[in-house]
């Protein structure tokens, strides 16, 4: 983890006030509530904005696969080295069918062994719109070949919203939920 402590202290069900309490209800998950979003209640007007798109990325709604919608968060959760992203989208990409190779590939890059060429283009995707903030031609026209416009346009707005997300991690100090496994040392 960047940071040892959190910057911004995620707050247990004690310390919620009557709006925060409610708009935690239906995150609970076994009885449990993540860090990330016990750190994001702080703000509540814009936590509920914020839940509402990455619900939509997250979601069935979004035209990209699971799986590939995974690749693309990891490989920018590794790019941004937000390890909190990282471990829960290993458990989530795992579920959608990323194996463990290929959790080892995504770390490794676009050019690692054993890519098929169109599970490249989504790696590559990630690393260019994080290093350049635009998908090369070449990128875009590989994608082409599998994807129609509004699941380029979904791609790239899961790349953005896991970016996002992980610079807020990063920046608040969001450690890892019990049970979480960071990077590799």
């Amino acid at each position: 983890m960047r940071l040892t402590a959190p910057r911004v202290k995620p707050l247990q069900d004690n310390e919620l006030n009557a709006e925060q309490q409610e708009i935690m209800k239906p995150l609970a998950r076994n009885g449990r509530v993540f860090n990330i979003f016990r750190s994001m209640i702080h703000h509540p007007a814009l936590f509920k904005s914020w839940l509402t798109f990455a619900n939509y990325v997250l979601s069935k709604r979004s035209s990209i696969s699971a799986r590939d919608r995974e690749i693309a968060i990891l490989r920018i959760g590794w790019l941004c080295r937000a390890e909190y992203e990282w471990a829960q989208h290993v458990i989530i990409g795992k579920a959608a069918g990323i194996t463990d190779e290929e959790v080892d590939r995504i770390a490794a890059g676009p050019d690692a062994p054993g890519w098929d060429a169109f599970d490249a283009a989504i790696v590559r995707t990630a690393d260019e719109l994080h290093k350049d903030k635009i998908v090369s031609d070449a990128t875009w026209a590989k994608l082409s070949e599998r994807y129609d416009e509004a699941q380029r346009m979904d791609l790239v707005f899961a790349v953005g919203q896991y970016n996002l997300v992980s610079m807020a991690l990063n920046t608040f100090g969001v450690q890892l939920d019990p049970g979480l496994k960071g990077f590799k040392k």
